[in-house]
């Protein structure tokens, strides 16, 4: 096996060398780090150091899940699967207008649809200040204008379900159009001269061409976002309802409400916990979706 493998080397030893530097970032910032999994099951002291901190077993998760764990897992899974829906049915629809415009024009659109990626949750959080005001708002002022009374925006949580999940969809919707778009200029242009020669029109070209033949860069993208769903955008979540309390019931998620518990406690073993039980949650997500994709369509799973 020795011999083979050194065969197999000596064969594709400049393939090896292209990739060991993405083997030593892999290994030293995400194999390394790996004993801190310990972290959650002790008494984190600062003096005492890591090792010689005492064990608790599981008392840094129970804080968890207290009275808010239903509310801030609801928030957490709930958005994130509406994010994942609604963003992908508009960046593949986005991606599919651009596939069928002319090359010339196609990049202007893809900046305009691409530049709120690049804005931070901290500028958007004061544009959503300035729109949503409750004395000095744009929104409120143009209710005002037509005689109706002004909306209390940062005071009534239910309001802020919507506008989130259409702030996250702006935000990452040009990031995740230019994937598939790139996904549909791979697609060999002889399908649709074919499709054309047979009769079919547009709307048959891209039920029949383009979504099937973009299904598994679908199910990657999906699959990815769905690792992260019991992971709350701090961010988004923190900055734009401007930690406001009555807004909680609708806007408080696992990452805002361990921030806020740790803020006042400085619990490390806590905030680890909560990143062992997100990314374990995760994982096994993952792997439950892959094979729920495999049993139904083994050619589009991911292993």
């Amino acid at each position: 096996m020795q011999t083979s493998f050194i065969k197999t080397f000596m064969r594709n030893k400049q393939l090896f060398i292209l990739s060991l530097p993405g083997v030593l970032f892999l290994f030293i910032f995400s194999y390394m780090p790996l004993y801190g999994l310990l972290l959650p099951f002790k008494d984190y002291k600062i003096g005492l150091g890591f090792w010689d901190s005492p064990w608790v077993g599981l008392d840094n998760f129970k804080y968890l899940f207290t009275q808010d764990a239903f509310r801030i897992t609801r928030n957490t899974v709930g958005y994130n699967l509406a994010f994942i829906v609604v963003l992908l049915i508009v960046a593949v629809a986005f991606a599919l207008m651009l596939n069928e415009m002319r090359r010339t024009s196609v990049k202007f659109y893809q900046t305009v649809l691409f530049l709120p990626y690049f804005l931070s949750f901290t500028v958007v959080s004061y544009v959503f200040l300035a729109l949503f005001d409750m004395q000095n708002g744009f929104v409120n002022a143009i209710l005002h204008m037509f005689g109706k009374e002004a909306v209390l925006w940062y005071n009534d949580a239910k309001y802020w379900p919507p506008l989130l999940v259409f702030t996250y969809v702006w935000k990452n919707a040009g990031y995740f159009t230019i994937i598939y778009y790139t996904g549909l200029l791979g697609i060999n242009d002889e399908y649709y001269e074919a499709a054309r020669v047979d009769g079919a029109n547009k709307w048959h070209q891209i039920k029949d061409i383009s979504i099937p033949l973009l299904k598994p860069l679908i199910v990657i993208m999906v699959m990815t976002q769905v690792g992260k769903i019991f992971v709350g955008n701090f961010d988004m979540f923190y900055q734009i309802p401007r930690d406001t309390t009555l807004l909680y019931p609708t806007t408080d998620v696992i990452d805002t409400y361990v921030f806020r518990s740790l803020k006042s406690l400085g619990d490390i073993g806590m905030a680890s916990a909560a990143g062992v039980y997100q990314s374990v949650v995760g994982l096994v997500l993952v792997i439950f979706v892959n094979w729920l994709i495999r049993k139904f369509d083994s050619e589009n799973s991911v292993f």
